[in-house]
């Protein structure tokens, strides 16, 4: 039966409604980064038995346009964690592969693609798309029409009006017929154990029970539902859950596997066992109170009044105590920056008959797009040959039964174990984006080879907990960048030299120390041929153009050896600061260089110079990359210069430059230079060779500047530019600059 048929039997049995929720289109990129990657963040609400994903997907119809492939990935609770390049993650990171789908863009194009989820996980979902891994070909924005993928996901759900709840210890009949019967239950902290219970099963049919229990909520990209399936021919079936989520709704849906016109009637039962906790906090402050004090910093410990009665009860006809609860302290320091620590210190103490737990408060729903880090450790004195510090990290609930097991599994999550012994007694985890819930840290001690020795041993732990946006801050091969999706925020790492992986800690393409240097040199260096138009510039009287390429040279000397990752690197202004100034010399040189070729009055140039400069320093600040946005005002420029060629041909009746040297020794060279120049920029540049071509290009710049500059004016070689006619008798003089006939005092 299709999904449209359930929905259709469903409605009336059930009464279902449905919900659609849509996020605005997002145009997609070729993936380099998790940056490059589009987002989406989606609240399913509570209840929910069906979830459909509606991926629509559109392109330009542009010749650029290709039929790419698509990748979505979908995860519950935080963003999901990708790796389309293939590369490595840091050590001691535990990272599950992500659930995605992948369709050819013609194919999404003739219908609407849909992922469906069955009972979902109310909470935070995360859907994020991107194109396939980008080329290393740098493309310059506006050069070439791009083609624009855009991708839009709408998710529609259908939940549950009434759901029936089912309490502790209570029978729940329920009759079922055809359609599904939906239960839930609450699930309190502390509890320790949960069993369901079918009993008095019974159909009218056959003998046996033909129903099948499906318990919990579907999370992606693990899926850790359980299912009670009682067929044979018994009265009663049960499910034991250990460590079930606490403090959440249990979502419980009851089917008939009699098929159609079978009635089966049975009664549903839950039982909870209580964990009791020792807090040991309280008992901090109980001893203070009362003058008693606990030397954490003895070498040797020994069970204060606190910790000899933890086995026992109370007193008052309860259970024993099953975990030691240490307070957890969580200070918020930045964006994605938390720092988690005991209340009675770092220490933490950890004993045999039962774990110590600390709760990690991840659950504020801006935490998910950080990097969890905990690191243990432990004194080596205390920790012998045959014992071990056994440790769980879990979210929702923690893991308690280590005397039974090792694999930190609870009832719907899977753990991740670490472990400290006498011969490793520091270990680290880490977590990129993780769930947004309680997670809990568990850690006992255990003695696999003879638990006598564990008795009376106990070992202090010392707990270094923080969510962080990236780990080490990318490295030094990397920028850490905090990245939003409407009030959303999550970082992510951008690295350079070649280093790779999702904290910029792959060197499998990575650049040598050797590399980097040259590189630097190489653009740095090659600016350095600006002192070509800057000696003519000053040789032929052309101060004004001189200033702008020493500007040129100076700034995008240090922004290249600002933009230089790792040890080679030198900034003496902010990066950004430094970048605009390099992009605005580069785009005011093209602009006085070919407004100096039409050989303008001087106070018309100057004042084209400076409007020009404004346009440019305006356009830039509109958008940075975009190439016309330079090359509109120099395409200006060169329709000026054509038109004062053309007017002098037209007015001395001769090919205007006249001199045929002119044309085979400096135009010519100086054209053919800037059109390999653009060439390369526009076309040849990769992420490989970008440090070579690109110095190629400064130094075809800067020398077709030299070589297009014109040459001095006749009237300027046959005299001094600047004369003195008349001395006045208060020592200063009035001068006359021959070429312009301008006056001046100085």
């Amino acid at each position: 039966m299709g999904v449209r048929g359930l929905r259709l039997l469903l409605w009336n049995e059930a009464r279902l409604v449905s919900e659609h929720f849509s996020q605005a289109p997002q145009k997609l990129s070729f993936y380099s980064w998790y940056g490059s990657a589009r987002l989406f963040h989606f609240r399913v609400p509570p209840d929910t038995v069906l979830l459909r994903w509606l991926l629509h997907v559109s392109w330009d119809s542009g010749p650029t346009c290709t039929d790419a492939e698509i990748t979505v990935h979908f995860r519950y609770g935080a963003p999901p964690v990708i790796n389309p390049l293939g590369t490595s993650f840091p050590d001691d990171t535990m990272v599950q592969p992500s659930f995605h789908v992948r369709a050819l863009l013609s194919t999404m194009l003739l219908g609407n693609t849909t992922v469906n989820v069955s009972h979902p996980a109310p909470g935070d979902w995360f859907v994020v798309a991107h194109l396939p891994p980008s080329s290393q070909k740098i493309e310059v924005k506006g050069f070439v029409p791009s083609c624009a993928y855009i991708f839009q996901p709408d998710m529609l759900v259908m939940r549950v009006v009434k759901v029936t709840i089912l309490e502790p210890d209570v029978p729940l009949p329920q009759i079922l017929i055809t359609h599904p019967s939906y239960l839930k239950i609450f699930v309190p902290e502390y509890t320790q154990e949960l069993r369901l219970e079918l009993q008095g099963c019974v159909s009218n049919v056959s003998l046996g029970c033909p129903v099948r229990l499906t318990v919990g909520a579907t999370t992606l990209p693990s899926n850790f539902q359980k299912v009670l399936t009682c067929t044979g021919p018994i009265l009663s079936c049960h499910l034991l859950l250990p460590s079930p989520p606490w403090g959440q709704w249990l979502q419980v849906m009851a089917e008939s596997l009699g098929g159609p016109h079978v009635s089966v009637a049975f009664s549903a039962e839950a039982a909870l066992t209580a964990c009791r906790p020792w807090s040991m906090t309280f008992q901090r402050l109980v001893q203070n109170s009362t003058n008693q004090t606990y030397d954490a910093s003895a070498s040797q410990l020994s069970q204060s009044p606190a910790h000899q009665g933890l086995s026992r009860s109370d007193g008052m006809g309860g259970s024993p105590f099953c975990l030691l609860s240490y307070s957890v302290m969580r200070e918020d320091m930045d964006v994605l920056s938390v720092h988690f620590q005991p209340l009675e210190g770092v220490l933490v103490l950890v004993q045999s008959d039962k774990p110590s737990v600390m709760r990690l408060r991840l659950d504020t729903g801006m935490d998910s797009g950080g990097s969890l880090t905990i690191t243990l450790r432990s004194n080596k004195t205390e920790v012998t040959n045959d014992t071990l510090v056994m440790a769980c990290v879990n979210a929702a609930s923690p893991f308690l039964n280590f005397n039974a097991s090792l694999n930190c599994t609870t009832a719907f999550f899977q753990g991740y174990p670490l472990s400290l012994s006498a011969s490793s007694n520091t270990a680290n985890l880490i977590i990129p984006y993780p769930e947004t819930d309680n997670w809990y840290l568990s850690l006992q001690l255990v003695c696999p080879e003879s638990p006598e020795d564990c008795d009376q041993a106990m070992v202090r732990v010392q707990t270094t907990v923080y969510l962080v946006p990236c780990l080490n801050d990318c490295g030094p091969y990397g920028q850490c960048l905090l990245l939003r999706r409407y009030g959303y925020l999550y970082a992510g790492c951008s690295c350079k030299a070649g280093w790779r992986g999702w904290s910029c800690t792959d060197n499998s393409t990575a650049q040598t120390v050797a590399q980097q240097r040259v590189a630097t040199l190489l653009l740095t260096l090659s600016n350095l041929m600006f002192l070509a138009p800057i000696a003519v510039s000053v040789h032929r009287a052309f101060l004004v153009e001189a200033s702008v390429y020493l500007y040129t040279m100076f700034f995008s000397t240090f922004y290249h050896a600002c933009d230089q990752p790792g040890e080679a690197v030198l900034c003496i202004l902010s990066y950004d600061t430094l970048q605009y100034c390099d992009f605005l010399g580069s785009g005011v040189s093209t602009w006085v260089t070919i407004l100096s070729m039409a050989r303008l009055k001087t106070v018309l140039k100057h004042v084209l110079f400076l409007l020009g400069t404004l346009v440019i320093a305006m356009s830039l600040q509109l958008d940075r990359r975009g190439i016309w946005n330079v090359m509109g005002p120099c395409l200006f420029a060169f329709v000026i210069m054509t038109s004062m060629w053309v007017y002098r041909c037209g007015h001395r009746r001769q090919c205007y430059p006249t001199s045929w040297q002119r044309w085979a020794f400096y135009l010519l060279p100086g054209i053919a230079m800037a059109s390999m120049g653009m060439t390369i920029y526009t076309s040849l540049m990769t992420s490989d060779n970008y440090y070579y071509t690109h110095s190629i290009w400064h130094i075809l710049l800067a020398g077709s500047a030299a070589f297009l500059l014109p040459p001095r004016a006749e009237r300027a070689e046959r005299a001094e530019p600047w004369s003195c006619s008349q001395k006045l008798p208060c020592h200063y003089q009035i001068c006359k600059n021959d070429r312009d006939e301008l006056y001046t005092v100085t």
